[in-house]
């Protein structure tokens, strides 16, 4: 199992930025896909989370309204849209996977089994 985060990079304050992670080596329709985040010296944390059939996310509150999780299953890929981007936002974007199939959205890393590379966003302001 791989996946392929890509589409950060560095952008003012009040911009937007979309991150794209590919994944493959296995099936993922069934399973749900998040974004968690970390900047230097924190913990990772909970950004945005789509299940199996995109009828379901869910979103931490700092990033609710700005940012929106979509996936497109034919292509094995998840998509943070990142609008009205802040400082507080920098940080290295990680996607996740959980591996069991058609489970409920979960918001800590301990859900999730597959994790990308990660993908560096800066925000200046």
């Amino acid at each position: 199992v791989q996946l392929q985060a890509s589409g950060g990079g560095l952008v003012q304050a009040g911009g937007s930025l979309r991150l794209s992670c590919a994944a493959s080596g296995r099936t993922f329709r069934t399973v749900n896909m998040a974004w968690f985040r970390q900047a230097p010296g924190k913990e990772r944390e909970f950004v945005a989370a789509v299940n199996w059939d995109s009828r379901s996310t869910t979103y931490a509150d700092s990033v609710k309204g700005r940012f929106t999780v979509s996936r497109d299953n034919t292509k094995n890929t998840v998509y943070l849209q990142m609008n009205s981007l802040k400082p507080e936002d920098t940080a290295t974007y990680y996607c996740a996977v959980e591996q069991s199939s058609f489970g409920t959205l979960r918001v800590t890393p301990e859900g999730y089994a597959y994790w990308g590379q990660g993908t560096l966003v800066t925000v200046s302001s």
